[in-house]
């Protein structure tokens, strides 16, 4: 057996501080939630920052020992790589009798899990981590379910957050949805 002392122990709480920032992330992400599954696009369009990175990369299976490259390099093959004016652009879509893909509109479930505020940057951006699980239901009987973890920056701006990064990284390497029109 190992000695326990040398085990890499969890950070705990070391001040009020840092649990009303975790409480605080954790509210943002619930409320950022609702709003999707409300549909409240435009709501949720706002918590976007102006120079946000919104990346969701292609992932292929490797063998043991190659895991890090499991998933496409920035520039590569991904299923998302868009910025706000893009997110406006799929937004408006969505608003016209032209979008097919969500006519009827998809009904969602985003459950955000194990959320862990990390570092904060010299600028003050905090980096979050978080794992999801997306259910979706179209039609009848469509149904898709999305797991994997994300990579988000979130900036305070007065007294909530904006979305500068996020980073998608779903565990499924073949997507097996008729359309990908929903939001992570």
């Amino acid at each position: 057996m190992g000695d326990l002392g040398e085990r890499e122990k969890p950070a705990a709480v070391s001040s009020m501080a840092a649990a009303v920032l975790q409480h605080e992330v954790e509210q943002f992400l619930y409320h950022e939630a609702a709003l999707l599954d409300d549909r409240k696009h435009w709501e949720w369009y706002e918590l976007l920052a102006q120079d946000l990175e919104y990346w969701m990369p292609a992932r292929s299976t490797r063998a043991r020992g190659d895991e890090a490259n499991e998933f496409a390099p920035p520039g590569g093959g991904a299923f998302f790589d868009e910025n706000k004016a893009l997110i406006a652009e799929r937004l408006r879509k969505l608003d016209t009798p032209y979008s097919w893909s969500e006519d009827p509109p998809s009904r969602t479930r985003h459950y955000v899990s194990n959320v862990r505020v990390g570092a904060q940057r010299d600028n003050g951006e905090l980096e979050v981590h978080v794992n999801f699980l997306i259910y979706r239901s179209r039609l009848a009987r469509d149904e898709d379910l999305w797991a994997g973890k994300r990579e988000d920056v979130l900036r305070r701006v007065g007294d909530t957050f904006q979305i500068v990064k996020r980073h998608i990284y779903i565990d499924q390497v073949s997507l097996n949805s008729k359309n990908l029109s929903i939001f992570f």
